[in-house]
């Protein structure tokens, strides 16, 4: 399998370029030259399969030759061992055409623990066998620094930063990224929000020169093998309740647009997906352009799904990418545009096509809150803020008769990663998993450092070890 640059500018590399890359040397992000096709009857055939054994049959298309089918297996069931549900992401009803896809099980509580826990595998074997070691470096709203720390921590080939917006994201995510204190980890708050933080690590990455020094590779959904994982679940969930006989729709809080992505990606693998409703908070970018047809970075608002607290959604362009018909060159003019003004407007051919696709629909804080006490009070059970965005969005969609069918709402973190937002909607403060008794007495390390790019580059220079 061959990987494209979405801008068009780099050359085509193989399954384990891209992955050890991460963002491709034009500043594009990979795809793959082609989407590989699962079969109605491999899809009927997931269904009561182990996770695992369906994560290593999708994967085996994406990465070809580079990594043999018996050894994703075994790398599978190896990150997929030390999640607390049998079914890795298991779905439970709520109505009587809604479902919640709980994807918080593994080791951080969060959805990216799925993907980031085979990346590490992934690292792992790919470096070993060329005999290299990577500089990694990535921006998080809170939960994929965290996956990617527990996923990297402790091995001897790679050195990890991680940059989060200073008190910007809950005690819960920070002291799971800043707990770690293995020698090849470095936590970095950087005051600003996290577009601040995402545009030091794509600026990381421009820079050629360092990038090349350090052997600089990222972990965000800008790399590719997280998007490849990610698009596991979608084939699990629906494979369980009765596809490719029945289409579902899924409802996908977002905010890099990274999960969504995943989505359609198992639509254009041949998952039968009627509708993608991509829900929103307050940061309401993907909302607005896919409504409206303007994409139009605004000041980035705190809410208690800081996750999702994100103006400049970087996957966006991975589906700009499919929506221009695959040319980079008419997708460079739409990204010189937005970097030239700021924004960029849509053609109507395009906003057409999406909308076969995708609805959406944003929840404001006081939705947010009121949807977890809600959910609380007709089912006993909590969820947090991101889910409860997710289920605001899903009921708007369904009064405005957009959504119909059922639907597969994802449940994207465990509710005692935000107890504060929690305890504020329903009276009661969730209780973390007992492995996590004693997170609030464990030391931190880390870093506070200004917004600036030079002052974060002189840090990877002076700590990463293959430098």
């Amino acid at each position: 399998m061959d990987y494209v640059s979405t801008r068009g500018h780099a050359s085509v590399v193989g399954f384990e370029a891209a992955l050890l890359a991460g963002l491709a040397p034009d500043g594009g992000l990979y795809a793959p030259r082609y989407w590989p096709q699962i079969a109605r009857n491999e899809i009927k055939d997931f269904a009561g399969r182990p996770f695992a054994e369906t994560a290593a049959a999708i994967l085996s298309r994406f990465a070809g030759d580079a990594v043999s089918k018996t050894r994703l297996l075994s790398m599978a069931r190896q990150a997929y061992a030390g999640f607390d549900h049998p079914a890795t992401a298991p779905l439970v009803q709520i109505g009587d055409n809604d479902w919640l896809l709980e994807l918080f099980h593994g080791p951080t509580l969060a959805f990216k623990d799925v993907a980031m826990q085979l990346l590490g595998g992934l690292f792992e074997v790919v470096l070993e066998r060329r005999g290299e070691r990577l500089t990694i470096v990535g921006a998080t709203s809170g939960d994929t620094g965290g996956a990617a720390i527990e996923a990297l921590k402790g091995r001897e080939r790679v050195d990890i930063f991680v940059l989060h917006p200073e008190g910007r994201i809950s005690e819960v995510q920070r002291r799971m990224m800043t707990s770690a204190t293995e020698p090849n980890v470095f936590n970095i708050a950087v005051q600003g929000s996290f577009d601040d933080c995402q545009a030091i690590v794509k600026g990381l990455f421009a820079d050629r020169d360092f990038a090349n020094r350090v052997r600089l590779s990222g972990v965000n959904s800008i790399n590719w093998a997280r998007i490849a994982a990610q698009t596991v679940y979608y084939f699990t969930a629906a494979a369980s309740l009765g596809s490719p006989d029945r289409t579902f729709s899924f409802v996908v809080p977002t905010g890099n647009f990274g999960d969504a992505f995943a989505c359609y990606g198992a639509v254009q693998m041949g998952l039968p997906v009627d509708r993608i409703c991509i829900a929103t908070n307050e940061n309401d970018i993907l909302h607005r352009a896919l409504s409206d047809g303007v994409y139009a970075p605004a000041d980035v608002t705190r809410t208690s799904s800081p996750s999702m607290d994100i103006q400049r959604a970087s996957n966006f362009e991975r589906l700009l990418f499919e929506g221009v018909g695959r040319d980079a060159g008419a997708l460079r003019t739409i990204i010189e545009s937005l970097e030239a003004t700021g924004r960029f407007e849509m053609p109507e051919d395009l906003r057409v096509e999406f909308s076969k696709r995708f609805i959406s629909a944003c929840a404001s804080e006081g939705e947010t809150l009121e949807e977890i006490a809600r959910h609380e009070k007709t089912t006993g059970a909590l969820i947090d803020p991101h889910t409860a965005v997710g289920l605001v969005a899903m009921r708007k969609a369904r009064a405005q008769n957009r959504l119909e069918g059922p639907a597969i709402a994802l449940s994207t973190a465990h509710p005692a990663k935000f107890p504060d937002a929690v305890e504020k909607a329903t009276g009661r403060r969730p209780a973390l998993p007992e492995r996590f008794a004693d997170l609030y007495d464990r030391p931190e390390k880390l870093e506070r450092l200004e917004n600036d790019l030079a002052v974060v580059k002189q840090f990877i220079l002076a700590n990463a070890r293959g430098a």
